[in-house]
This record gives C-alpha cells, structure tokens and sequence, in this order.
C-alpha cells in the first residue's frame, strides 16, 4: 500500500493543488516504527517479487512488434489514469519500459535499478551504491508516473546534470509517447512555461523553488478554490509558470534536502535607485582600523565576526571623526560586521572567484560557481569593493522559502543518493521520508588504504606527490579531490614541479567538466578536482585499467559531513570493478585548524598509534560539524515558520 495512491483531485480543473500543513515532524513511536520496519527483510522481498513479475511479463512481450507494444501501451495508460499505481499495472509499465530501454537506448536495465524505481514510486528515498545506475533508474519511476498521467519533475544539482540526462534519456520518454522538458539558467518565462508543461520536467531545484516563488507573487491573493471557480468561470487569470506539484524525484537527495538546505532560497529585485557603493566603501574602510582579538573576535565555522564592547565604542568614535552615511549607529556596527566577514572569512578562490568583473560565489557542496546567486546585507557587495570590482545594487527580498518547507509540497515525493543513511533521521522528521538501502549488484572490489595524517599542507602535497608518481609509473589513473580552487591550484604547481601530466577540474573549468570528467579514466591519467567530480559524473575505466588495480582515489578533503567524503570515494571501485582509495589529513586544514595546539598535532603524527588519535580526533570533528549543521537548518526552518506566520496577516505565505 503506498503512501498516496490517489492523485489529486485538481486534475479535472487543470491544476493539482499543492500539499499543505503536512506535519513537519513525525512522532517519536512513528519514527521507530518506521525506522525498524524498513530494514525487514520482507519489504526487500516483496520488492524483488515485483521485479520477477515485470521481468516475466517483459520476457513474453519481447518477441512483439513495435505497433503490438503500442497498442498495449495505448490500453495501460488509461488503466493507470483510471486505477493509478497500482502494482499489477506498474509491472506492466515497468516490462514495457525495460524493453523500449533496450531498444532505445541500447541499454538492458537491472533489476536493482527496476527494484529502485518501484521503491521510489512508494514514496521512499532510496541509497544506492555510486555507479549503481541511479540516473537510468530515475527515469524508469519518472516514465511509470508520467504514463499515468502524472506530471514528473526530475530534480537534480546542477545544469550541467539536467541538460545531460535531459538530452540522453528524451529518445526512451518519445518511445513511450511521452515529452521532456528541462529548465536551466538563462530561459524566459515562455520557455519554462512550455517545458513544466511537458510530461516530465528535467530542472535544478533552485530554479523549480524561484519558478514557485514567481508564480507566487502573480498569484491574485485568493485561495486556492477561489481561483479554480474563476478558472471555471473563463476568467482571465495570470498564466504561471508551474501547474502544481504533483510528483518530484530528487536526484543526490541528501545534497539537495540536507547540505543545501542551510540557507532559505530568497527571490529578490535591485530596486532602481536603491542605495550606492558609499556606506559599502566606509565599512570597508572602517574594519581595517580596528584590531582583532581587541575590537572584534571571529568565529571561522559559522564565518561570522562580532564586535566587543571596545569594538563598538572604537566604530563610534571612528563614526564622529568621519561621518558615514548610515541612519544609525547601529546600522553602521552591522556593515562593519559584515566587513569584518570579508576581510577575514571570506576567501577569494575558496569561497568565490572573480571572473570578468564580477564575484561569483563558489557552491561549497558541489563546488561549481552559483551563477545568479549573490550574498545578502550587503555582504556581496563589500566582497566586490575588496576586489575592485563595480559594487551591484543590494537587492530587495520579495520572497523567500526554504526546502525544508517547500519540498513536503508535493503530493508524491521521492528520491535517491548514495549516501543517505548517515541523514535517515533527519530526512524521516523533516520531510516524512524514509530510506530503504539497496544492496550492491555485484561484490565491491574497492580497497581502502589506512588514511595518513601529516602536519602541515605541503608535507601533505609532498605525500600526494609521492604517491601520484608511484601510481603514475604504474599506469593507473589517479583522482585527487582538494577542497578549494586554491587547494587544487597549489597541488598543480608541485605537480608540475615533479613533471607529472596533469588536469584540473574545477569551478574555473566548470564548463569543461563532461570532457575532464570523460578522461580521467585514461591509462596514466592525472585529475586534480574539487567537489565537482563527487556527484552526478561517471569515470570509464580505459580499456587494461582494471587489470592495473583500477581508478586510484587519494582525498585529501577535509569535509564538514562524511557522507561528502563517501562521495569522493564512490568514484572508484563501482559495479565490481577494482578501485582503491586513500585519505590523506592535514591537521592544519581548514577543518583542524584552531581547535589543538601545535604541539599535540605534532605527536599526533609520530607513530602509527597517534596516527590512529590523528584520525579518529578527526572523525570526532567531522561529527560536532556535521550535529553543528543539523542544528543551523532547524534554526533556519523555525525562522522560516516564523516568517510565515507574520505575512499570513497582510497575504500569502510567500
């Protein structure tokens, strides 16, 4: 029995009515409950007895002609209209999806992957293995809906993503009678109208959130009936982009509902006229006078400055000698402040990079460049003073929401990742989803390497050096994943110092990512990247690369969360191909640094037992981060309610 077996009734008018005032967190009883029934080993089995069934069906329909097929498709569509997801029609739907993949595609789907789009269609988050076949088995759940007549939206990380499942899976969907759209950066209204309009909608899910939040604001303030009766009446009412949120599945789920949810989504415009560059500049100024440790304290993990009392009396006198155009001085401690964060949090090449001009923030979780997004109060446009470029306009906020709130929207909700388990609590009491973990298809071969622990970034690169040309020697191919623009900068150069061939990928090479990503599966190959080659990018082992042991990973991130460092891992060793993995940790990188003092980090790196303290102190980081993280986007949901709350007088929530 699923979660929500009958569609909505909004389909006769044209429109599904959004989900709303889902309880945002289950009860204690019902989160047991769930979490211990779902690792029953019979929820596992009836899902393999669906995928026999489709399986046989699949085998007796195989000798059919394509009209034959057709018309069988033809029948089952209205069945699914009339009597929705039911199983006996989805092993159907499934039998003739395998045979148009193969057909189509030239690819036979596996049953872990039919297994994965079945659980799916149940309203569950599914992990599976890196290299699993994550992005076909979306499509089969995305095509059994859309057959039924529901509208799909296909959600992933970035555009790059959409464009490239949009492109290669549109031949399986027209061979099925059904239409793809995708929405990426750049396109007009017009143009996203049509592709929501298509079966199933291929998009990122900031700009799926913007879209809704667009429509919002040209929605009449009106209720939901309201505007079907005027609907039905043959009023004229503003065309939206969106027609409901029926069913979204999440591509790299935890990326998009958990790391990227730390921040509200906040729909914005430059006002004309709006404020200069002038109070930007005199904060600017101001926070280089005043001294650290005495005016002000900083706090490197929430990047954000405070001023002592000392401080603020400092920034008023300062005020008194040189008045600054603020309307109090308050508002002037709060640009100092901010300031105070670029000068000294902020880091060019870490967490932005300057191109043409112009300052475009680095996406800490995938490490590509956040086109459109900018940082609020006034923030993005002091980091633009400091690298002398033209000051933007601070934009004004018109709306604003958070995943948190906006994904338990759809009637159907769904996804996959390969690294879900470590979240499962979380998942389960914000979004009412649970995680069902899919065992691997074939045995993993991927060996994993004690990780070594170093004192200081260039022992560590001397390492990583060492072990690249050993491997290099060999003939295997190598990818190395650093944490920033910088970091993978740096290693190039001691790279190129030790005359070994090499690439980079990262956000300054963001466009040349499927090429890059496409080679580094090369004998003898060389790849430096960030986050960007963690999600989503598939490395192909030449031809004679197993035989050599395989795609050697060495990770020298230090990452907040360790479901990231799986990721990084998973590039290697995937569908039981041989693969091997090292870490490598730095006690004075970014996520160390600070917290022991110089002298235990060097006993930390002495003999195997502090090797073994070196890694498991890290560890015990990686877990106050990653519980400090959980804490922000509880922080952040509440304040969310919260706003809803205040504009529920004066309109809509949004």
């Amino acid at each position: 029995m699923t979660k929500s077996n009958v569609l909505a009734p909004g389909i006769l008018l044209g429109r599904y009515p959004e989900r709303r005032d889902r309880s945002m967190a289950a009860s204690s009883i019902k989160a047991l409950f769930k979490q211990c029934v779902s690792w029953h080993g019979h929820r596992l089995s009836r899902y393999e007895r669906f995928v026999s069934r489709a399986r046989a069906l699949e085998t007796q329909w195989a000798g059919e002609s394509a009209d034959a097929l057709s018309a069988r498709m033809t029948t089952l569509r209205a069945l699914l209209a009339r009597d929705d997801l039911a199983d006996a029609l989805l092993a159907q739907a499934f039998a003739i999806v395998a045979l148009e993949c193969k057909r189509t595609l030239g690819t036979e789907p596996y049953d872990t992957q039919l297994m994965a789009a079945r659980i799916m269609l149940d309203n569950y988050l599914v992990e599976m293995a890196t290299g699993e076949g994550k992005t076909l088995a979306a499509a089969i759940a995305a095509a059994a809906a859309a057959l039924a007549g529901v509208p799909v939206h296909v959600i992933t990380s970035n555009d790059y993503l959409v464009g490239r499942d949009a492109a290669a899976l549109s031949p399986l969907y027209a061979a099925l009678g059904l239409t793809t759209g995708m929405v990426t950066q750049g396109m007009d209204a017009s143009v996203r109208r049509d592709a929501y309009a298509r079966d199933i909608t291929y998009c990122t899910a900031k700009e799926l959130v913007f879209d809704y939040l667009r429509d919002g604001l040209a929605k009449p303030h009106r209720s939901d009936l309201e505007q079907r009766a005027a609907r039905l009446a043959a009023k004229a009412a503003p065309r939206t982009r969106l027609r409901g949120l029926c069913l979204a599945i999440v591509d790299e789920a935890d990326s998009i509902l958990i790391d990227e949810a730390r921040v509200p989504l906040i729909l914005s415009h430059a006002p004309p006229g709006g404020s200069g560059p002038a109070p930007y500049r005199q904060a600017w100024n101001l926070s280089a006078r005043l001294a650290p440790g005495t005016d002000f304290v900083l706090d490197s993990e929430t990047r954000k400055a405070r001023l002592t009392d000392t401080g603020k009396l400092h920034v008023r006198n300062l005020i008194a000698e040189d008045p600054a155009p603020w309307l109090s001085g308050r508002h002037c401690e709060d640009a100092v402040v901010t300031a105070l964060a670029a000068r000294y949090l902020l880091h060019r090449d870490r967490d932005y990079l300057v191109r043409a001009g112009q300052v475009l923030i680095i996406d800490e979780n995938t490490g590509r460049t956040a086109i459109g997004r900018a940082w609020s109060q006034g923030l993005h446009q002091i980091v633009e003073i400091k690298e002398d470029c033209a000051a933007s306009s601070q934009a004004a906020p018109l709306a604003q929401i958070t995943y948190q709130r906006f994904f338990p929207r759809y009637l159907r909700l769904c996804g996959m990742s390969g690294t879900l388990v470590e979240s499962r609590g979380e998942l389960l009491s914000i979004y009412d989803l649970d995680v069902i973990r899919l065992p691997l298809r074939l045995p993993s071969r991927r060996m994993l390497l004690p990780a070594r622990v170093f004192e200081t970034r260039q022992a560590q690169w001397a390492a990583v050096v060492a072990r690249v040309r050993e491997l290099h020697a060999q003939g295997r191919p190598v990818l190395v994943g650093t944490d920033s623009v910088r970091d993978s900068e740096e290693l190039l150069q001691c790279l190129a110092a030790a005359c070994l061939p090499h690439t980079v990928l990262n956000a300054r090479q963001d466009e040349k990512e499927a090429q890059i990503i496409a080679a580094a599966g090369v004998r003898g190959a060389i790849t430096v990247a960030t986050n960007m080659a963690g999600r989503g990018a598939d490395i192909a082992l030449d031809a004679g690369v197993r035989n050599l042991g395989g795609l050697f990973v060495i990770s020298c991130q230090q990452n907040a969360v360790r479901r990231i460092d799986r990721q990084l891992i998973g590039r290697c060793g995937r569908q039981g191909a041989p693969g091997s993995a090292e870490t490598f940790i730095t006690l004075d990188g970014p996520l160390l640094k600070g917290r022991w003092s110089v002298r235990f980090a060097k006993l930390l790196a002495q003999s195997e037992m502090q090797r073994r303290l070196g890694v498991l102190l890290f560890r015990i980081t990686q877990q106050g981060m990653d519980h400090r993280q959980r804490q922000d986007r509880k922080t952040l949901l509440r304040r969310d309610k919260e706003i809803s709350r205040w504009l529920a007088f004066s309109g809509p929530e949004e």
